[in-house]
């Protein structure tokens, strides 16, 4: 593997950083890409969402009195506070160089060892393990779409920029709920309250519902907040990945949990958006409910996973 180490320049906002069409036939949804999607999965056979997570909470439980909490908490007030227009499309210009490593697709799995997300409430195992119980869970009740087993493998790669070598941006920047951002702030985001102080407040041209953009323009035309979602679909995107139009939706959306849980932001979406929402919608409960303390053997799946790499992406790519 080499590594290219180059320091992004960026600003004081990094003074925090360390801060922690249905088918009548088979009674199945049949979206562009050709793929059947089931309306639901046997609770005998399949995936059973569990009611509690590893913490003896709700998932995505906010309000739960705990000192990892109140990390959540800061974690977003810092986030929502930062993550701004300009800073977006800063971020972008010089990530969407893939100048900082050549790597496989396995290879940036094993760095994810180094890796906790802070903004998880749900979780504090490091990030491989989410991986492949993510995509252990998809692979048992979608045992046909290899490609939504590698999607969830690598949807979370993108984290790798908390690392030194990849700018060790801080969570904020990486991690969390993703959001528009150019047009008004839905209260539907988490602690909405803190974007009272984004900057992007003070500009009219942001405020409202449709802000910069136009009804109907398409998420692909819409700037999403930073972070290791939209990373890791410029890296899919660019080095040619052949997964489906609907696996880069998920990698790309994954964490725009406003839109596929609350249903804000439909407004900005295009026909083909809402097909993709649809495979989004049951990755979300492996993603979301997979998390737990049982730890999934890495040496025995890494066969089964690294034909995928080979059948989806070429040997290295660049980062």
């Amino acid at each position: 593997m080499t590594i290219l180490i180059d320091q992004p320049s960026l600003d004081s906002q990094f003074d925090d950083k360390n801060v922690h069409v249905h088918s009548k036939e088979t009674n199945e949804h049949v979206l562009d890409g050709g793929f059947p999607l089931p309306k639901e999965v046997s609770h005998n056979n399949g995936f059973t969402a569990p009611d509690i997570n590893s913490f003896g909470h709700s998932f995505r439980d906010y309000d739960a009195e705990s000192e990892r909490q109140k990390g959540v908490e800061e974690f977003y007030r810092l986030q929502h506070i930062n993550q701004t227009y300009d800073f977006v499309k800063k971020m972008r210009e010089h990530y969407k160089k893939l100048d900082k490593a050549e790597m496989g697709i396995w290879e940036c799995c094993e760095l994810l060892n180094d890796v906790v997300d802070e903004s998880d409430p749900d979780l504090d195992e490091p990030q491989i393990q989410h991986l492949l119980q993510s995509a252990e869970a998809i692979r048992k009740d979608y045992p046909n779409e290899d490609w939504l087993h590698l999607t969830a493998l690598i949807h979370d790669l993108g984290k790798i920029l908390l690392l030194p070598q990849f700018g060790e941006l801080p969570q904020w920047a990486v991690v969390g709920d993703t959001f528009p951002v150019g047009c008004a702030f839905d209260e539907a985001n988490i602690h909405h309250k803190y974007f009272k102080d984004n900057p992007d407040m003070r500009n009219p041209a942001y405020g409202t519902k449709n802000g910069v953009y136009t009804k109907g323009c398409g998420l692909n035309n819409v700037m999403m907040s930073w972070g290791h979602d939209d990373y890791m679909y410029l890296v899919a995107k660019e080095n040619g990945t052949t997964l489906p139009s609907a696996g880069l939706f998920i990698i790309r959306y994954h964490s725009f949990y406003p839109l596929h849980k609350e249903s804000a932001y439909t407004h900005l979406m295009n026909d083909e958006d809402h097909e993709n929402l649809k495979w989004l919608h049951v990755f979300n409960k492996y993603d979301l409910y997979s998390k737990s303390k049982v730890l999934v053997d890495v040496e025995k799946v890494k066969p089964y996973y690294q034909s995928l790499i080979e059948k989806y992406f070429p040997a290295k790519l660049n980062w």
